[in-house]
């Protein structure tokens, strides 16, 4: 397996070490993590073609928060909290949907599509109502490549772009802007910290273990690297059969790809986006995924397919052949995050000892040790930590 930690870090005596296992399970940690690590964060939400017309709107809760995403009659797409500026009652309600004005079910306040409050029911009787401090709340929006990304809360970090950027060059063929939607967002809930869905999708180390379909369709290519801000691993499918009939059924039927560049036609490419959000590029297919943190112990797996248009018969069974794949991977990774969810509850166990080779988990952990400097005690503090 190849391994490249591309960007330096500070000699850490905790360097060599894994975040200690309360911070898994600790309350008052995971409270410290929504409020410095993800609200700060971007957060995928959709792709540009998911809202083609006007009034078309996705949301996104996380956080205790919840997002709503529209495109409004200039076209233009914004992002705003969920709630009505009258009593906080939540305006719209699923996950998708298509509306005229946002009109709150409580009160019948009304919005217009760009956030201003067009509509208050007996406005004579508010004498404190100023309409233009009773907007919409804004959210901060980027589209990068066709998706749509939302931050609650600018901490001055980088832009999905800035982000991105030492990987431009090899994401531009994939034509990223030009994606539609195969089926609709999967929510997978998960009795796992989000940690651990994170630390086992950049962990190279288990595939040769724990996938051996994988291990079947890449041999010993695999790869894993670390970026300030992304985590890329990869892997390139060999030429012998499988003895899987999916896998091997994909290698024969994955057409050829005439925009991908030769050394792209039979490779794997993943991206993990601090801090969790995770884009996995086939020849085929572009999926995102990412998983939101919902307790303590638990979180949400979300994620859906994007593809190119093309109806060739071959490419449809290609991605339905890839589907099956990763159904597999996905079982047998859920299987390992929840054996380590459930050990790491044992007194017996704290740190562990890091390889050389994971480096994304090294990068990983040293980044939150330096948000939350708490995360370098081995053991769990007195409840109250936190406050004081």
């Amino acid at each position: 397996m190849a391994t490249q930690l591309r960007n330096s870090v500070d000699p850490d005596p905790l360097d060599g070490w894994s975040l200690p296992a309360w911070t898994y399970h600790d309350a008052e940690f995971h409270r410290l993590e929504l409020n410095r690590v993800f609200r700060p964060s971007w957060q995928v939400v959709c792709h540009v073609s998911d809202m083609p017309g006007h009034g078309d709107w996705h949301t996104l809760d996380y956080c205790g928060e919840s997002v709503i995403v529209v495109r409004g009659r200039d076209d233009v797409l914004r992002a705003f909290t969920n709630v009505c500026r009258h009593r906080g009652s939540r305006l719209v309600d699923g996950a998708v949907g298509c509306a005229k004005k946002l009109v709150c079910p409580y009160h019948a306040w009304t919005y217009d599509l760009d956030g201003k409050l067009t509509g208050v029911p007996d406005s004579a009787s508010y004498p404190t109502l100023d309409r233009d401090r009773a907007r919409l709340v804004q959210v901060e929006l980027e589209i990068w490549r066709g998706f749509v990304f939302v931050r609650l809360e600018d901490d001055g970090g980088p832009s999905v772009a800035e982000m991105m950027a030492p990987y431009e060059a090899m994401i531009e063929p994939y034509r990223f802007e030009e994606l539609g939607a195969l089926g609709r967002v999967t929510l997978r809930p998960r009795e796992v910290n989000w940690k651990n869905v994170g630390d086992n999708y950049s962990d190279g180390l288990h595939i040769p273990v724990a996938h051996p379909g994988l291990t079947r369709l890449f041999g010993k290519s695999y790869g894993v690297e670390a970026e300030e801000n992304v985590d890329r691993m990869w892997g390139d499918m060999v030429e012998r059969e499988s003895a899987n009939w999916s896998e091997r059924m994909y290698q024969r039927l994955l057409p050829p790809v005439a925009h991908l560049p030769e050394d792209r036609q039979r490779h794997w490419n993943y991206f993990k986006l601090w801090p969790n959000v995770a884009f996995d590029i086939y020849p085929d297919q572009v999926d995102f995924m990412q998983w939101l943190p919902t307790g303590p112990t638990t979180c949400l797996i979300r994620e859906i397919s994007y593809v190119l248009p093309d109806d060739r018969r071959e490419m449809r069974a290609a991605r339905y052949l890839n589907w099956r794949i990763n159904r597999q991977v996905n079982a047998e990774d859920t299987e390992l995050i929840s054996r380590v969810q459930q050990g790491m509850a044992s007194r017996s166990f704290s740190m562990g000892p890091l390889s050389d080779k994971e480096v994304c988990l090294k990068h990983f952990c040293k980044r939150m040790r330096d948000i939350i400097p708490e995360a370098r005690l081995e053991t769990q503090p007195p409840a109250g930590w936190s406050h004081t």
